[in-house]
This record gives C-alpha cells, structure tokens and sequence, in this order.
C-alpha cells in the first residue's frame, strides 16, 4: 500500500453551453467511477453566467440542473415551469449568493490551488471545449484533462476545421457556408432554397458550427419551404412567432411553448434579442408577445442572445454512421479504439436518439471486414493528429456503400454518461470505466508535463507512485 495522499481531482461540469445537461450526467458519472484508492473528487458545478460552485455531493443525483439550481421556490419558475439562473440574475448581481448557498459555495479561480490538484473537465460546447476553460486553468497554471488551447478550438469550430481537413485531403461532403446575416437580409428565401438544392440536391443537412450532440441539426429531405427555414431556423436558434398561431393557443399550449423554448436543448433559450432589446426572462417575452400583437400582426423574429454566426449546408452522406475513440500513449502514439455504429433505422440520430434510452442500438465493434475496421481506426487516427488533439477524442464519421470514409465532428471531450461510446470502446480493449478515466489523468499529467508543468511533473510522481505500490 502507498502513503500518498490522494490526488484531488476538480471534476468541472454544467457551464453555459446548450449541452450543459449531458455535462452536469458525465460530472455525476465520474464522481461515482473515480478510483479512490488515488484520487479524492471536488464536484465543481459551474453555472451558465460563470460561477465556479463546490457543489453538495447530494446534488449530482438529481436528473437535471434546474431541479437544483437555482434552489426551487416560486421566484425561479414560470408558470410552474423552472427557469435556468441566467433568467433569474446577472453575473454579477447580489442575489448570487443566495441562490448559490443552499447547494453549495462559490470559489474564485484564483482559489482552486487550495481546493484541487487537477481538473478533469466534463464540460461541453462554447466556454468549456473551445479552449476558454483551458486558457483560464493555464493561466493558473493548474493542470487539467484532455486537449490544450488550440486543438480544443479547433475541435469546437466546425468551419475552420473543414478547411483544415479538406486542405489535409480529407473526404468531405458538398457544403455551403450561411453567415445570420444573410439569413436575415435574404427577403426571398425560396430563391435561396432553390440555389441550395442547385448546389447540394436533397436531401442536404443544416448544422451550426459551434455545437455538439446533435444540437441545431436538421435534414432537409423535400421542397417544403417550410421545413427548409424551420430547419435554418434551429441551426441558427431562432424562433418565430406567429399572430395566426399564437392567438389560438390555450393557457396550457402557451406553457408548452414556452416550456420547450427555455430548455436550451430544445429551444432557443434565455437571454434573447428581438427588435433591438433584450429579453431576459420569459415573463417580459410573454409582456412583449401581447403588447406586439396588440398593436399589430406581423410575426416576431427572438434570435438567441447565443445564436450561431454561421451554419453549414452540406449534402447528405448516405451510408453506415460510425463513432470511434482515440487515445493518446506516450511520445504521442495513438490507440484507436474498435469504432461502434449507430443503428437507428431511419431516424435521424439528434439529441434525443443519442442521450434517450432504447432510441437506437450500438454496435460495437463495427460488423466489418478486418481491413474496412482498420481503415476507419487509421483515419481517425490521422485526423486526431492532424489536429493537434491530445489524450482522448471521439470522431465521428460515415462509411459510404462503396466504402468510402468521411470524417466529421471530432469532440475532444467526449460525452461520459453510462453508455457512452467511449466507455463502450474502452470495454473492448479491456478498460472499465473507472481504470479508462485513471489512464486519462495519467496522460494528461504526462501533457502538461511535457509542456513544462512543474506541477504537473511533481502530480505525476505522485500517481506513479501510487500505481505502483497499489
């Protein structure tokens, strides 16, 4: 047995983006598979305005973060529905406190030395895998999991990634770049649909460029008009409401809409700008909705105040839909791991269908030739160093009738619940859960090491030591 005492781990998980949800289930996740013959974790919750909060153990067992935060009492709902804190208060508002105290307290970066080692990030999407997280922890010059500054970035911007990829020589689909503004200057948006379906044919796919998990995904299959601007519509979150629509709804269907636009998976969310203001609480939309419909029909346009500057158009890839996890060895060597596809039938693979139980299967490994399997791990082996990604990531990709491999939406954090692809890769190659996250501390420290952590280096002793005379 060793004498060490445990490495304390900050497990970082909530944040601001739209896949908060999936974060706040992988920080529950990794608390309860953390070896705790080394490691001792912090459950670090941070909120969608930036509050780094020590959470209440207790609190990882609720099944979302509204059901916790803010703390449940009539002020932090809407008609009965709860409200995520950036409705309720401001970053830097008073009323902070008293939201944050019942679940647990509030710690300034400048104070994670004192509560944490490391920090294993579980975050997801804008703010927390696009490098901004990162940057903070370096600045601190506290070690932390996974990808560094740039290849984070680069993970997260799917329309620089695709210049670098094609420019690399990587398969990729036909594809537009639409920038909001255009969206919103187009007056005739059959002319555009039109030249869309010129380019691309149908079925295409509209995607934003800066989320994960399926989020703002949609597939154009027709000449609907309609299903085509829905759809721009979701990958840009913009939400249109209509006169005709809206004075026929019930009490009850106005809590429904309102109920699917404040859950950021779904809906466009809180804060939101319309006609130059805005809104930050659903009670001064529905102010606003009756006040405009008084005086006028026109519809009205809300654009999340965390919309998408540009989305990407491209043609649909008919074929097998595949993910597959590279890890990172020593001196940079990778290990791929045997790829799993996603049997959905012919449902389209969204939010719901990854995250909902019993949606689709997953196959894993892939049913292929030997050499089909390995030229899947060896492109996604390729891409992964081709983007400077370090540790761990999961890629995703297509596999065409005439078996031809198209890459797409590497995450270097991949998504932690029970049944993740990761965890069920891992599995194949022998590695539960709990040793597949001691490898990526592990790996990590050994990152920042080589990058010049003295920390980093005396964290790494540390755990080698451990492993040793465990």
């Amino acid at each position: 047995m060793h004498n060490c005492a445990p490495i304390r781990v900050g497990l970082f998980f909530g944040g601001s983006s739209r896949e908060r949800e999936i974060s706040f289930a992988a920080g529950r996740t990794i608390y309860d598979q953390l070896d705790r013959k080394f490691f001792e974790p912090l459950p670090i919750f941070v909120d969608s305005i930036g509050n780094f909060i020590l959470l209440h153990w207790k609190y990882l067992y609720q099944s979302s973060i509204r059901e916790i935060y803010p703390p449940a009492a009539s002020t932090t709902r809407f008609l009965g529905i709860p409200l995520y804190i950036e409705s309720l208060t401001t970053p830097n508002s008073d009323d902070n406190a008293n939201f944050i105290a019942p679940i647990g307290k509030k710690i300034e970066p400048a104070d994670f030395t004192k509560h944490f080692d490391i920090a294993f990030l579980c975050l997801h999407g804008p703010y927390g895998e696009d490098g901004t997280i990162q940057g903070l922890l370096e600045w601190y010059q506290i070690p932390y999991s996974g990808s560094a500054i740039l290849p984070a970035a680069l993970g997260l911007n799917k329309v620089f990634q695709r210049k670098i990829l094609q420019n690399a020589g990587f398969l990729l689909p036909r594809s537009l770049i639409l920038s909001q503004k255009k969206w919103l200057d187009t007056t005739h948006k059959s002319e555009l649909f039109h030249e869309i379906i010129t380019t691309l044919g149908l079925p295409f796919v509209v995607k934003s460029s800066t989320q994960g998990s399926s989020i703002g995904v949609s597939i154009v299959k027709d000449h609907g008009l309609s299903s085509f601007i829905t759809a721009m519509h979701r990958a840009f979150f913009i939400e249109e409401v209509s006169y005709a629509i809206w004075k026929e709804y019930t009490l009850e269907e106005q809590k429904n809409w309102f109920n699917r636009l404040i859950d950021v998976r779904e809906g466009i969310g809180f804060p939101l700008l319309v006609e130059g203001q805005i809104l930050y609480t659903p009670d001064a939309l529905l102010a606003y909705i009756e006040l405009h419909f008084q005086k006028k029909q026109d519809a009205i346009l809300l654009i999340s105040a965390q919309a998408e500057e540009e989305i990407i158009i491209e043609s649909f890839i008919q074929g097998r839909e595949f993910s597959c996890v590279v890890l990172e060895a020593e001196k940079g060597k990778t290990i791929t791991l045997p790829p799993t596809e996603i049997l959905k039938g012919n449902m389209h693979f969204d939010y719901k269908a990854k995250y909902l139980p019993g949606m689709v299967r997953k196959q894993t490994p892939m049913v292929l030739p030997s050499l089909l399997l390995d030229a899947i791990r060896k492109e996604a082996a390729a891409l992964f160093q081709l983007l400077g990604f370090q540790v761990y990531a999961r890629i995703d990709g297509f596999l065409t009738n005439d078996n031809q491999i198209y890459l797409n939406d590497p995450n270097t954090t991949a998504g932690m619940h029970p049944s993740s692809f990761l965890f069920h890769q891992a599995a194949e190659i022998g590695l539960n859960p709990t040793q597949l996250i001691t490898f990526i501390i592990k790996r990590s420290l050994e990152v920042r090491k080589e990058k010049g952590s003295l920390f980093a280096y005396a964290l790494l002793q540390r755990l080698i030591t451990m492993l040793v005379n465990t």
